[in-house]
C-alpha cells in the first residue's frame, strides 16, 4: 500500500472542509491530530525535528525506523500541510558535529 493511498482519507477529508477561493492550489492539509494520528499508525512516523517560520507556521519532520519520513507544516489555526514526504531518511551525524 502506497503512502499516498494511506493519507488519502486525510486528504478527503480536509478537501470537504476547504472553502470555495479563487485557483485554490491542491494541497494535502488536514487538522494536526488528524495527520499525526496518521503518520504514527500507518508508518509508525514519530516526530524528531521542529521549528518556527516567522511566527505563522510550525515545520516538523517525522522519520520511521523504516526509514519513511514526511514534513509537516503546521499553521497557527491547527491545521497541518504536508509539504513532502519520502523514503530513506537518514541521520547525517557527522554535520551535528563534535558531541552530538
Amino acid at each position: 500500500m502506497t503512502r499516498e493511498m494511506v493519507l488519502l482519507p486525510a486528504f478527503l477529508t480536509s478537501m470537504l472542509m476547504v472553502t470555495t477561493s479563487p485557483a485554490p492550489a491542491l494541497e494535502f492539509c488536514a487538522d494536526r491530530a488528524v495527520m499525526v494520528k496518521s503518520l504514527s499508525e500507518e508508518y509508525r512516523e514519530a516526530p524528531t525535528a521542529i521549528g518556527q517560520v516567522s511566527g505563522d507556521a510550525v515545520i516538523e519532520v517525522f522519520v520511521s525506523d523504516k526509514g519513511t519520513w514526511t514534513i509537516l507544516a503546521t499553521r497557527t489555526d491547527g491545521q497541518s500541510c504536508v509539504l513532502s514526504a519520502g523514503e530513506n531518511w537518514e541521520l547525517n551525524v557527522a554535520a551535528l558535529g563534535d558531541g552530538a
